[in-house]
């Protein structure tokens, strides 16, 4: 159902992800950052986290960092490869010891240079079996993946769906997609997901366009399609970064409100720990407060 068929304003629920700083600069810089994002207020925020010992403390400093400077509700990322079950245990209980009980449950990417994904001999085999095992540890909020143009590793769309439908069989409570730029990709996964009896919520994935050489690496890695209309635009601005900048602000807010004419309620930022684009993304939407939501403010995205 489209937005304008519908009488009253909508209500958007935005989340942010971001990582752990690589340096110390870096980190000290985050709880401003996400100062500066509170325009946008979001439900929850996430952090990333890396597989065999990288980043599983940064993960939870980041997200103390963050929540206290903002009151934030944080959700750390942990992930099954590499790992013994009893490890991903461990580290969960760490997480709900320290106050996080909002997890985004993922597989994680193949280890050691590996083509496909190995998983740990005594480990979780998937996304879903980590699911489930940490419904038996507690009654954690849990966000999956999910990927509008299907994953690298799936063999075709029913695949890739019946992976994401175990993983709400499994206690998921939501799904994030990877980032994608044709809004109709997204639209077409979710009337397929709605087909294949999956009917919980399933927020799309934005990334506002910064370094185009930057995205391609991102996109190589997770097989997303970047159309040839979004390259032409970001190309036709020349080298000039601030209107690369406009004109990746335009086109992430351009997804943004086609998606949320045709019904969709959420999005979910990738900052790359970056506030400016995404801030400006919110405000191109004409976001307004609404309590502890954010709400479309009538003039604004709905009536375009």
């Amino acid at each position: 159902m489209l937005l304008n068929n519908v009488a009253s304003t909508p209500e958007l629920e935005i989340s942010l992800e971001f990582f752990p700083a690589k340096t110390d600069a870096g980190a000290a810089r985050l709880p401003a950052m996400a100062r500066r994002l509170a325009s946008c207020n979001p439900a929850f925020f996430s952090v990333t986290y890396g597989a065999g010992g990288t980043t599983q403390t940064g993960t939870l400093d980041t997200i103390r960092s963050i929540a206290g400077a903002t009151g934030w509700a944080g959700a750390a990322h942990l992930t099954a490869v590499a790992q013994s079950k009893a490890t991903v245990d461990a580290v969960a209980r760490d997480y709900l010891r320290a106050g996080v009980s909002r997890i985004v449950a993922l597989r994680g990417d193949p280890q050691n240079g590996d083509a496909v994904y190995r998983p740990h001999p005594d480990g979780y085999a998937n996304a879903a079996a980590l699911v489930a095992g940490l419904r038996r540890i507690h009654d954690f909020d849990i966000s999956v993946a999910a990927y509008p143009e299907v994953h690298p590793d799936s063999r075709d769309v029913a695949a890739d769906l019946d992976n994401l439908r175990a993983k709400f069989d499994a206690g998921a409570n939501r799904a994030i997609t990877q980032f994608f730029f044709d809004a109709d990709s997204y639209l077409r996964f979710r009337d397929a997901a709605s087909a294949h009896g999956i009917w919980q919520p399933i927020l799309p994935g934005i990334l506002p366009i910064r370094d185009l050489d930057q995205l391609r690496r991102f996109a190589a890695g997770c097989g997303a399609t970047i159309p040839d209309a979004v390259v032409q635009r970001i190309e036709a601005a020349g080298t000039d970064r601030k209107e690369r900048q406009r004109v990746g602000i335009d086109l992430a807010a351009e997804l943004c409100q086609r998606l949320v004419r045709h019904g969709v309620d959420g999005f979910h930022f990738y900052t790359l720990n970056q506030s400016d684009m995404v801030t400006a993304v919110c405000e191109r939407l004409d976001l307004v407060r609404s309590g502890d939501r954010m709400v479309l403010a009538a003039t604004g995205a709905a009536a375009r």
